[in-house]
């Protein structure tokens, strides 16, 4: 296996390559005195604000900042890995590149019999799909997914023949060419007997890598059966997490998309590019990973991400947004796509045609409020656990962003997002403060004193008992609360601390709304709860705004109430699982099966 690159050999690289014949020939260069200019291939402009400066082998764009050596324009623009970047200018300068531990060895010397033998599967696979007795199935099926002899064609689709052996008689002619196919992946080995085909009987898609070579194949099932879909397995040159379909035909030709779509099948590509929006990619197989957004912010500023709106697409997105956060930086956007229910791109885009379906695109959710939606969900803003959690939460994916604009501007983004969502007051006024100031100081302090802040205020209200009790201790001082709707049997029912006394204060207080404080403390002094009455009288509540004392005051009754409704569910399905199946009627059994079905959420 190669070892490292040894940096001297890098540095002298760069400084021998002429930049302004790379970069040339990807971007039209006109001289201006020592420098070359030109319009920025990495945003749309109309005055050339991109420059190269030969003498310091370096270019730069004033207009969205890109800049870097060679190397870095490979990367970028050619979407090349690193090492695959300096091994281009390696190969230009006609050098052999060194690896640490010995030996020049690079990737053309190594695996070039693997992306020959690739490509001759792959016009192997294409002239089964025209000659093949049995290929009708699969042309039939194409052409139900509403595709075109030309858009075949032009991603080369293919078919894999019934049978053990049709690519193994085709071009394993000897055992070197066997051991060959074996290492591209597309035989499989047996112990002790020949090897065989891994694809058979399957709708044949090639998967290119970002120079244009065959580097595996995805398979599709023509009828039914499992897996649906096959791909290549991990070898030299194909490696799942990290490649994407569709990616080399976006870009090739210099192409330079505005965005990429991302979608979750082979056929999905296809069948946009079908309709015109040739600009979709998909993973092969896998959830989206760092190394795949790397390598779509490397092509594009400006990625959309389309999932089904199934719970499953949902932690599929989740999944792509957290490793889709360390790439983020100004300039860059990522959203989020969900369908209707039932529907994929192939369906929508056939449905409602392109227009629409791009309209789609441009109303996806950006990375920050998929986020946000995603951190809030069950939690209750403007209340101490509520907002402890939320922070809880929130932090360690703000840390995953790299420190810069992009993750002030996101702190600011979702600490606009969770204000709104708590009364206006001065409680707001606060959590706006707090968030304003994480925005120009997002770093691990930063972060740091947010969630102290957040605890020291929970841990005040935290300290002050149970829901019951704090809802009391706010009766006591704002009598005026008992008017919100509730019932008071209900809350006895809830089983928890102090829920008993609250109900009771309710009563008296509707029963004597002009009782304050102190008549009320006094109308207990003979009760068996006056202690309790009395020392909660002394004690503040911990909120004095009307307004989020009222709402808190609520929140805690809800708590209350919902306690109680658990607690008779709980007793009504002991009652119901205690007695035979034949004692239920057809109402007590379906009362049975929703009870059961609640608990298990």
């Amino acid at each position: 296996m190669a070892g490292r690159i040894p940096e001297s050999f890098i540095d002298d690289l760069v400084a021998a390559t002429d930049i302004v014949e790379v970069i040339e020939h990807y971007v039209p260069l006109k001289r201006a005195g020592k420098e070359f200019k030109a319009c920025c291939p990495f945003h749309d402009e109309k005055t050339p604000s991109f420059t190269v400066v030969p003498d310091k082998q370096f270019y730069h764009c004033f207009g969205c900042g890109a800049h870097g050596s060679a190397v870095g324009f490979l990367m970028d623009y050619a979407n090349l890995e690193f090492v695959e970047a300096v091994e281009e200018l390696a190969r230009r300068a006609g050098r052999d590149v060194p690896r640490e531990g010995g030996g020049a060895r690079g990737p053309h010397e190594d695996f070039e019999p693997v992306f020959m033998a690739l490509e001759r599967a792959n016009a192997y696979f294409q002239r089964q799909l025209r000659r093949h007795p049995q290929a009708s199935r699969a042309v039939e099926y194409l052409k139900g997914r509403g595709l075109s002899g030309r858009i075949a064609a032009e991603f080369q689709l293919g078919f894999a023949p019934p049978g053990w052996d049709g690519l193994l008689r085709e071009l394993g002619i000897d055992d070197s060419a066997r051991a060959t196919l074996v290492r591209a992946g597309l035989l499989v080995e047996r112990d002790g007997d020949r090897p065989y085909d891994r694809f058979r009987d399957r709708i044949i898609f090639p998967i290119h890598d970002v120079k244009g070579r065959v580097a595996g194949f995805g398979a599709r099932i023509i009828d039914s059966g499992e897996p649906k879909y096959l791909n290549s397995p991990e070898t030299p040159v194909f490696q799942k997490g990290r490649g994407l379909y569709g990616l080399w035909r976006a870009r090739r030709a210099g192409r330079s998309p505005a965005r990429l779509l991302v979608v979750e099948g082979y056929m999905d590509v296809v069948a946009l590019a079908q309709s015109g929006i040739d600009y979709a990619v998909a993973t092969l197989g896998t959830a989206a990973t760092e190394a795949h957004v790397q390598r779509l912010f490397r092509a594009v500023n400006d990625v959309v991400f389309c999932f089904d709106g199934d719970e499953a697409g949902r932690r599929a997105a989740w999944r792509a947004a957290e490793n889709t956060l360390p790439s983020m930086k100004a300039g860059r956007y990522a959203r989020f796509l969900f369908l209707p229910e039932g529907e994929d791109p192939d369906s929508l885009v056939r449905t409602e045609g392109r227009q629409v379906f791009e309209s789609r695109l441009g109303d996806a959710l950006p990375l920050s409020r998929f986020l946000f939606d995603r951190l809030a969900t069950g939690i209750d803003p403007g209340t101490p656990e509520g907002d402890a959690r939320f922070v809880e939460d929130f932090r360690p994916h703000v840390e995953r962003v790299p420190a810069g604009a992009y993750r002030r501007q996101l702190v600011s983004r979702i600490g606009e997002l969770y204000a709104a969502r708590v009364p206006a007051g001065p409680y707001r006024r606060q959590i706006e403060t707090w968030f304003d100031a994480l925005s120009r100081d997002d770093s691990p302090e930063g972060l740091g004193r947010l969630g102290n802040r957040i605890h020291a205020h929970t841990r005040r209200l935290q300290g002050s008992g149970s829901p019951a009790t704090r809802a009391a201790r706010m009766l006591l001082h704002e009598p005026s609360l008992a008017a919100e709707a509730v019932d008071p049997e209900l809350l006895r029912r809830a089983g928890v601390a102090d829920a008993d006394l609250l109900a009771h204060l309710i009563e008296i207080l509707r029963a004597r709304p002009d009782l304050k404080t102190a008549g009320l403390v006094e109308h207990h002094r003979q009760h068996e709860w006056f202690r309790r009455i009395e020392r909660l009288s002394h004690s503040e509540p911990e909120l004095s705004d009307p307004d989020l004392l009222r709402r808190e005051f609520v929140h805690c009754l809800r708590w209350v109430t919902d306690q109680a409704r658990h607690h008779r569910a709980r007793r009504r399905l002991d009652e119901l699982k205690n007695r035979h199946p034949s004692e239920l009627n057809d109402a007590e059994r379906r009362e049975l099966t929703e009870l059961t079905a609640r608990k298990r959420r």
